[in-house]
């Protein structure tokens, strides 16, 4: 018989949820729920909340993924996941079969692909990930790093959906409505005609209807904001082709900040360079992505 795999809304999950006494479904935890099919595979239904012109956002399939991963393998949290995007989601069902690869003491791999059916029937592979998991509540308090936040301005000043000029993608963006992003003012000069020419994003994040970060929804953040080609003055669709992201650490309460940047466009592809730092001052995930730029 299917089982619904609980959520970090509605059960006291292996990664750090809100636990029984928050009753609230949030959108993320119920927009990635999956669904037992049979031992590695798992039904789910994706959202088109989280679509970004008419694709599924990368960062939200691969929390999907993750969640899916997350029961399936014998460690709870999700250290580095490396996903290519194989073709184009679409809002409505897909399949996700995941595989283990080795199991060891402190952490476990595995894989899994998610699939959904073309218009003639056939099945078609959207996106294959390879993944390391471990308990992140293990980890050494040692930090010995020269990264440092990044110089923004404060949220009261930052620019959100809300505000003006309004920082609209291009586009249907229904993902937008899901977050509480607010721009850094450097970093909207697109939304004017205006972009700066460097390859920087900026941002703090959190999702609107107020859930609070954990290890899974990190996967969504790194690659939540707008792509950073639009302050290199191009517009439309960035679709990634391969997303690589390390959580280096459970994420305290609030709001994050969020920084991407690139340094090369070249060939129709540019890299974008992720860090997430959350509200007490912890480089809490990394990413780096491959994704090929708009055409001018």
């Amino acid at each position: 018989m299917s089982t619904s795999i609980e959520t970090p809304a509605t059960a006291s999950g292996r990664d750090g949820g809100h636990g029984r006494a928050d009753e609230r479904t949030y959108e993320f935890d119920r927009d990635t729920a999956v669904v037992l099919r049979e031992p590695g595979v798992y039904d789910a239904d994706l959202s088109a909340g989280w679509t970004i012109i008419h694709a599924v956002n990368g960062g939200y399939l691969l929390a999907l993924l993750g969640r899916a991963l997350g029961d399936h393998l014998p460690h709870p949290d999700p250290f580095t996941i490396s996903a290519h995007y194989l073709t184009p989601s679409v809002p409505g069902p897909a399949v996700i079969r995941t595989e283990t690869v080795r199991t060891g003491r402190t952490l476990s791999t595995g894989q899994a692909s998610l699939f959904q059916y073309a218009e003639d029937g056939t099945e078609v592979e959207r996106i294959r990930v390879l993944a390391s998991y471990g308990d992140l509540d293990t980890l050494s308090d040692e930090v010995r790093t020269s990264a440092e936040p990044p110089a923004m301005a404060a949220i009261e000043n930052c620019f959100g959906a809300a505000d003006g000029p309004t920082p609209a993608i291009p586009g249907s963006s229904a993902i937008a409505d899901r977050l509480d992003l607010r721009l850094d003012p450097a970093c909207v000069g697109w939304a004017i005609g205006a972009p700066s020419g460097k390859g920087e994003m900026r941002a703090w994040f959190g999702l609107a209807d107020g859930r609070e970060p954990d290890a899974l929804s990190l996967l969504l953040t790194v690659d939540a904001l707008p792509p950073t080609s639009f302050e290199l003055g191009l517009k439309g669709w960035t679709p990634t082709v391969e997303l690589t992201t390390h959580i280096r650490s459970r994420p305290a309460p609030g709001p994050l900040r969020v920084s991407i940047t690139t340094r090369n466009l070249a060939g129709g592809f540019l890299e974008e360079d992720a860090e997430v730092w959350d509200s007490a001052d912890r480089l809490v995930a990394q990413s780096r992505q491959l994704a090929r730029a708009p055409r001018a």
